[in-house]
């Protein structure tokens, strides 16, 4: 979904960084072989998470809902050599599409795939997070971010995806819709926490980025 009209947006993405080959490669297959190719992150918000990774320099990354691999690609960018990308999605079926991108790319040795619940996979991870990607069953935002808090230091950076859902958070609610119910309680509870620092970019579909006090 654009927030600016076509042309504008357009003009955006032309004076922004070019798409990286490997994630053109990526970005063609997943629309030619994938289901719901709209899920994936991109050219200009994969360029928005790539420069916000460059600006943290995280050594730790963690991204809950990994797709066929685009965005984990872009945060990888950022990541310090010796760092760490461990992201979960619950269909295997993509896995061998998402190592294959993986291992083309320079990061292959650093991205540790987990396949699974994450809400039962995060905690066997003993890691200090210093950037977390959040783009997975909207159903379970505000368990993803309990889930991952206390597993983050002072200035740890949380980005979480869909927050705008098509401008569905600001319509009146239909009781059956779950997603859009819980996307509304997820962002009050980023707005209100006062664990976090918040604000949110109406990128894409939008975009929330967390600062941890």
């Amino acid at each position: 979904m654009h927030f600016i009209p076509d042309d504008l947006d357009d003009y955006v993405v032309k004076h922004s960084q070019d798409e990286p080959e490997l994630l053109k490669q990526l970005n063609r297959e997943t629309y030619q072989k994938i289901l719901q190719p709209r899920m994936l992150s991109g050219h200009f918000q994969g360029r928005v998470l790539s420069m916000i990774s460059k600006l943290c320099r995280p050594k730790y990354i963690l991204e809950i809902g990994t797709y066929t691999g685009y965005s984990a690609l872009c945060l990888a960018e950022g990541m310090q050599t010796d760092g760490e990308l461990h992201t979960i999605d619950i269909n295997e079926e993509l896995y061998d599409l998402q190592r294959k991108y993986f291992d083309l790319s320079d990061y292959g040795d650093l991205i540790h795939q987990h396949v699974g619940n994450a809400l039962d996979i995060i905690p066997t991870i003993q890691k200090k997070f210093d950037l977390v990607f959040i783009d997975a069953d909207k159903e379970n935002y505000c368990n993803y971010f309990e889930a991952i808090i206390d597993q983050l230091d002072s200035g740890a950076i949380i980005l979480s995806d869909n927050v705008l859902w098509s401008g569905k958070v600001i319509e009146k609610l239909d009781p059956e819709d779950e997603a859009t119910r819980s996307l509304v309680a997820y962002n009050t509870l980023l707005k209100t926490d006062n664990r976090v620092e918040t604000v949110m970019l109406p990128i894409r579909d939008g975009l929330t980025i967390c600062r941890k006090k």
